[in-house]
């Protein structure tokens, strides 16, 4: 077990949980956060190590909420005059001020993750080598390659939530993920292609012959794919979206909208509508971070709230938010473990975990034969969203046409346009394949970016604007 972090500061705990007791009492709520954090990161591109980093880090951020507001200061310096120096600046945000401490969270004896470091085992020498490797092995596989791009990370993050009322919360965090992108071209054409995975585990089974192989071939497929891809069409079509990484979609134009924080502030599409029809009947969406190993999973969340899962959307109706403290109390509801930060330099506020929609009862296959024009959606790159409004923009970095209730030939530059509130309701099949991403996902929010899983069953969208560039 790692040592314990409130033992590193230069003063006793018993003095660092006075300090704290006397910045937070009077608050409403509050906590003193500490983290440890060693970060790994490797990148084999275009025939060399290009990237080998290694970083620690540690600090504290405290802060006390009063009402709406919050006071927070963080430094990396474990000292009793850093922290005296925190306590001056957040004790501001009680002048004037006198609210009654929350109840802490009710604690948890589950583990979803290993206590182990990814960054340890294998070491530096056999993962380079591994990166090497794979560029080697690409190459060999298809002489259109011309670029590989391989990389690896892991970070190992230790935390302590000290409270007001002296309760501290505990955990360690691995996370790994691997990928790997490849540039195909045939004359003066170029296309590319990517895969990745990870997790909240070692490094082992992603980093097994058979799984890099298998993310390497992915890779290939996918450049291959886009190579002999023509032009996409632009117009109204009906969309089949793949399962699994498509579900970024589905985090980005409805999970966002689905804070508390944004529907707290009406600032969110969906402010108002608890209760109500949001979406297609069928359609129901959850968010889970108590998935064992997953990405986005947490044993707790940032604030020591047990991570839940919560339904947001249930067969159509818009039945929950995801809370962290603060905006729970503000509306009365009930923290659901999405109090997430960056680091201990960031304040925490709702955030996703394992965001996804849940399955229905149609097969792939007959929700593709059920469209007679149309696109097949398999992979998303980028994407544009605004949470007031609604309106998104993804760009399809794997699609194709799909003609008589059959996939034809693969499309490039389709970009998926709609509004979040709008394109729930054009939902008309949902498959019986929920799958979740392969464990890649990153989410920004306000500057900060945590972890994230996405995912989805295969879906039929009737009528959806698809922005392409055939003339």
């Amino acid at each position: 077990m790692a040592a314990r972090l409130l033992e590193q500061f230069d003063i006793s705990e018993e003095a660092i949980r006075r300090i704290v007791s006397d910045t937070i009492q009077g608050a409403d709520d509050g906590e003193l956060f500490l983290e440890y954090r060693e970060g790994e990161a490797l990148v084999f591109d275009n025939g060399r190590l290009k990237t080998a980093n290694f970083n620690t880090d540690r600090g504290f951020g405290l802060r006390a909420v009063a009402g709406e507001a919050a006071g927070y200061a963080h430094a990396s310096e474990l000292s009793e005059a850093a922290l005296l120096r925190a306590s001056d600046a957040v004790s501001a945000v009680k002048t004037g001020y006198s609210g009654t401490s929350a109840a802490a969270p009710t604690g948890t004896n589950r583990k979803l993750y290993g206590d182990d470091n990814p960054i340890a085992e294998p070491g530096f020498e056999h993962k380079a080598k591994l990166l090497q490797d794979i560029d080697a092995w690409l190459r060999n596989r298809d002489p259109r390659v011309r670029q590989v791009t391989a990389s690896l990370a892991a970070s190992w993050q230790q935390v302590e939530i000290l409270r007001v009322d002296g309760q501290v919360a505990h955990d360690v965090r691995p996370l790994v993920r691997f990928n790997v992108s490849v540039v195909v071209g045939d004359g003066d054409r170029q296309e590319s292609g990517s895969y990745g995975m990870g997790g909240r585990k070692a490094f082992g089974d992603f980093l097994a012959e058979g799984s890099w192989q298998h993310a390497a071939e992915e890779a290939l497929r996918q450049a291959l794919v886009n190579l002999d891809a023509v032009p996409a069409p632009a117009g109204t079509f009906d969309i089949v979206l793949s399962s699994g990484w498509p579900g970024v979609m589905l985090h980005e134009a409805v999970g966002h909208g689905l804070e508390g924080d944004f529907n707290r502030k009406k600032t969110s599409a969906f402010a108002g509508l608890l209760g109500q029809q949001v979406a297609a009947k069928g359609v129901t969406v959850v968010d889970d971070g108590t998935i064992s190993e997953r990405r986005g999973s947490l044993t707790i969340d940032d604030e020591g709230t047990a991570t839940n899962r919560t339904v947001l959307i249930d067969d159509g109706k818009l039945v929950g938010y995801m809370q962290d403290r603060q905006n729970a109390r503000l509306m009365g509801m009930t923290p659901t473990g999405n109090g997430r930060r960056e680091s201990y330099a960031h304040v925490p506020m709702p955030r996703m975990t394992n965001t996804y929609m849940t399955e229905g009862p149609h097969t792939p296959e007959e929700i593709i034969a059920s469209v007679k024009k149309g696109i097949y959606a398999v992979s998303f790159g980028g994407g544009q969203v605004d949470i007031t409004s609604g309106k998104f923009v993804f760009g399809c970095t794997e699609a194709y046409m799909i003609e008589d209730g059959k996939v034809s030939r693969p499309i490039k530059g389709a970009m998926l346009i709609g509004n979040g509130p709008d394109a729930m309701h054009r939902v008309s099949m949902v498959g019986n394949d929920m799958t979740l991403d392969n464990g890649i996902g990153m989410c920004g929010k306000a500057g900060q970016g945590v972890p994230v899983g996405v995912g989805q069953p295969h879906l039929r969208m009737d009528r959806m604007t698809v922005g392409g560039t055939q003339t």
